[in-house]
């Protein structure tokens, strides 16, 4: 009996793979290869090799401030003569690898960022030892530095000092949006009934959070064109100009089709933020790092534009749970505040009483920090340090690398994988400066034409639904890929992750999924002779 799957049709894509999961790893003796989820497979390993050296010295410093031995009790680190120390440290280990980075980190901290060496050396140190609380909790000040020219480096170019921007360390880019929503709707700059404008298709949750009951925003789509390689075509942009529009949030590069925005796109919302200087902007930019030549809206739009960014895929490191929310010290969501009626001003003024005397004052973004600890448990906010040096680390790593060679690497990584996976199913790949690579969305209506024609794809369009094809490929092949729809495409597809699995095992994807095709082929070959037939 053919099974009805139409009872899992409203789950999250996220949810859904448990049960394509299941299905594709319940028959012996065959490969189960999951290109649903897109947990990176490589990682970096240098600036985690210093994180681990770093904390052999830091315990080192702790046990020399004081120590009572052999009962493992030390004291906190001290700042006087840490620099002399930390380089007799680097001198005599330096061939244990990680330690000489350390080591060129604290030359370029102090040569090319013209920061306090033993200011860095005492905060990293203290940091990575966990012996103390985030001060300031929205994130360390040397800390902060040294992210923000990451970010103005890898996000934004030449456009903006980084001393125009202010940082929050958050729990990776999920957190970043948690806070930033409830933050929003806490301050009155969004409110139940609000139109929000989502650059489609998206990030399945980006989706599901206006539509929650405490949010209860109506969401309006700006739709990306397959036909012009997934950008956002000036019609669906100029949707942007509608006052009624409080907010227009993307994922740039998109995900899943995994294209940048294009500089006409960039300048067209550029243009109409400037003529809507009360339009907000929510960019999520955590694939930036993998596109060629990358600029982020928050580079156009800065005053206009909160962005939020995540190391867990370019770095590896969706486990460390990293990623800032970056902001313009002169920005459109201060303004709004500044212009909220007495009313709410005087409400939001008993909200936030207990942190400072003048509450009309306080930033945005310090509002965000406040309200991630209910307000009242601010003083205890902030980002674990530990989290924090291995954020900082993963930040100098790239800033070192003058030549990119980590960020080549993982471009020629990715980009073999999709190639095999085209070369074995029988079509040409992508072939778009835009695109990033990190997915890629199987259009299944595409796939068919180009291998069969058009009239095979009209059928494959009117006999199949989407979730019961990857259903089937599940089944029949043991490959998990997520539905194009519940990430907002409007066309039937299922989306790969590129970023992990091996080469070898996106060539056994292909093959599959070609032999899937030759034998729905067949199948619309008998289909058609049977209505030959009887015509």
């Amino acid at each position: 009996m053919q099974t009805d799957y139409s009872r899992y049709a409203k789950l999250s894509p996220f949810e859904l793979k448990d049960e394509l999961i299941k299905l594709a790893s319940g028959k012996a003796n065959r490969m189960m290869l999951n290109a649903g989820r897109g947990n990176p497979n490589f990682l970096a390993t240098l600036p985690r090799r210093a994180f681990f050296r770093l904390g052999l010295f830091a315990a080192t410093e702790a046990e020399l401030s004081y120590s009572y031995m052999p009962h493992g009790v030390g004291g906190l680190a001290r700042i006087e003569g840490i620099e002399a120390r930390f380089e007799r440290f680097t001198a005599e280990h330096r061939d244990q690898p990680g330690v000489l980075f350390l080591a060129r980190a604290l030359s370029y901290v102090r040569d090319q960022l013209g920061l306090s060496p033993s200011g860095f050396l005492h905060e990293i140190v203290e940091g990575i030892l966990g012996s103390n609380y985030p001060v300031p909790p929205r994130m360390l000040s040397v800390h902060e530095d040294i992210v923000r020219n990451y970010i103005v480096k890898e996000m934004i170019g030449g456009n903006l000092s980084a001393g125009d921007i202010d940082l929050f360390a958050v729990e990776g880019g999920t957190a970043a949006m948690a806070y930033i929503f409830h933050t929003m709707k806490e301050n009155r700059l969004i409110e139940h009934g609000d139109k929000v404008a989502i650059g489609m298709p998206v990030f399945t949750p980006y989706i599901e959070i206006p539509e929650l009951e405490e949010y209860g925003l109506e969401t309006i789509s700006i739709n990306a064109d397959p036909a012009d390689n997934w950008q956002y075509p000036d019609s669906e942009l100029e949707k942007l100009r509608d006052p009624a529009i409080k907010m227009f949030f993307c994922v740039n590069p998109s995900n899943p089709p995994s294209v940048k925005m294009d500089d006409r796109s960039l300048e067209r919302v550029a243009q109409i933020v400037q003529d809507r200087p009360d339009l907000f902007i929510l960019t999520d930019d955590v694939y930036g790092t993998f596109a060629d030549d990358f600029r982020s809206l928050f580079a156009l739009c800065p005053q206009n534009t909160i962005l939020v960014y995540s190391f867990s895929k370019y770095f590896g490191a969706t486990g460390w749970r990293l990623g800032v929310i970056a902001m313009h010290r002169q920005n459109a969501f201060d303004e709004k505040l500044r212009r909220l009626s007495e009313e709410i001003k005087a409400s939001l003024d008993r909200r936030y009483s207990s942190l400072v005397p003048d509450v009309r004052s306080l930033k945005f973004i310090d509002r965000i920090v406040a309200d991630s600890r209910a307000v009242a448990l601010n003083h205890t906010a902030g980002l674990s340090t530990p989290q924090q040096v291995q954020m900082l680390l993963f930040s100098l790593f790239s800033l070192m690398d003058e030549s990119d060679g980590y960020k080549a690497e993982l471009k020629k990584l990715i980009r073999r994988r999709e190639a095999a996976l085209y070369r074995e199913l029988g079509l040409p790949p992508q072939n778009d400066a835009n695109a990033v690579d990190y997915y890629t969305l199987l259009d299944l209506e595409v796939i068919a034409r180009q291998l069969y024609g058009d009239e095979f794809a009209a059928w494959i369009k009117q006999s199949s639904d989407s979730h019961d094809v990857l259903f089937r490929i599940a089944d029949e092949t043991g490959i998990v890929l997520l539905p194009g729809r519940g990430f907002g495409t409007r066309q039937p597809a299922g989306r790969a992750s590129l970023a992990n699995l091996n080469e070898y095992e996106y060539a056994e994807i292909g093959r599959s999924l070609r032999a899937l095709a030759e034998e729905s082929y067949q199948e619309f070959l008998k289909t058609k002779g049977k209505q030959n037939g009887k015509t």
